[in-house]
């Protein structure tokens, strides 16, 4: 972490391949480093209440307290949970130990969930949540039309927009390989359209989507907190990049 200066940020992803003590292990490493850090504790790799206890008790040791409570494309354990609902609840009925708990949004139709489930599940979780992710989507007026229903549905939850920093190609398609053949196919699946847009030449820049969805993120209303820049594992150059454009006259990121 050499490229980042302590006190940023950082989310730590879940691997069912890895599995989730290895998320936690780096959240509490880099957390005891002075680095503010949010793990990703997908319900579906949690074995429990019990299970859930323990890692509450891990994280907030640690200095951690800040979590992302995504389902997870693993099968759940017959003793866990089968959704991030549940786990949310549980999470409250424990006295809310975190004080920022993040839930997922999908801008774009989920590739195997219905759109009314995704809406009805954002609905039941507002409660137990203190902000929204939204997951990676390329179209800003698709971003920007999605805030305006969320907040025509009664969702005041503060948002943090997905999106891809300067990603290459190259890497981007290693580091999928790298995460393992059953979950590198699942990866790939759910998003085939980020990959062909990413892949096209001239088909993504950071700058230019960021240009065409400032009018949606500064729009009276919005509640967008900022962003969530996905590096792909190429932290120093999203650093880089983040650094470079905060130096341009008007220049902005979280």
């Amino acid at each position: 972490m050499a490229h980042l200066p302590v006190g940023r940020q950082l989310t730590i992803t879940a691997s069912a391949g890895k599995g989730l003590a290895a998320t936690l292990t780096v959240a509490e490493t880099l957390s005891r480093a002075g680095y503010q850090t949010i793990p990703h504790v997908a319900a579906r790799m949690v074995q429990g209440r019990k299970h859930l206890e323990e890692i509450v008790e891990q994280l907030v040791g640690a200095g951690v307290d800040s979590v992302f409570i995504p389902a997870g494309d693993a099968r759940p354990d017959r003793a866990g949970y089968a959704g991030s609902l549940e786990l949310l609840q549980d999470l409250t009925a424990l006295g809310r130990p975190f004080r920022s708990v993040g839930i997922a949004g999908y801008p774009e139709s989920h590739p195997v969930i219905p759109d009314d489930v995704t809406i009805q599940a954002m609905w039941d979780k507002r409660n137990h949540a203190t902000n929204l992710v939204s997951n990676l989507c390329l179209n800003p007026a698709v971003i920007a039309a999605w805030i305006e229903r969320v907040r025509k549905r009664g969702i005041g939850l503060p948002l943090w927009v997905g999106m891809p920093g300067p990603v290459e190609r190259s890497k981007l398609l290693s580091v999928a390989t790298r995460i393992g053949v059953g979950e590198s196919t699942r990866f790939l699946a759910k998003n085939t359209s980020l990959f062909a847009r990413i892949a096209a030449p001239g088909g993504y820049s950071p700058e230019r989507f960021l240009d065409r969805l400032t009018p949606a993120l500064v729009k009276p209303g919005s509640g967008v907190e900022g962003l969530h820049i996905y590096t792909f594992n190429q932290v120093r150059q999203t650093e880089d990049w983040r650094r470079n454009l905060l130096e341009r006259p008007g220049g902005r990121v979280s």
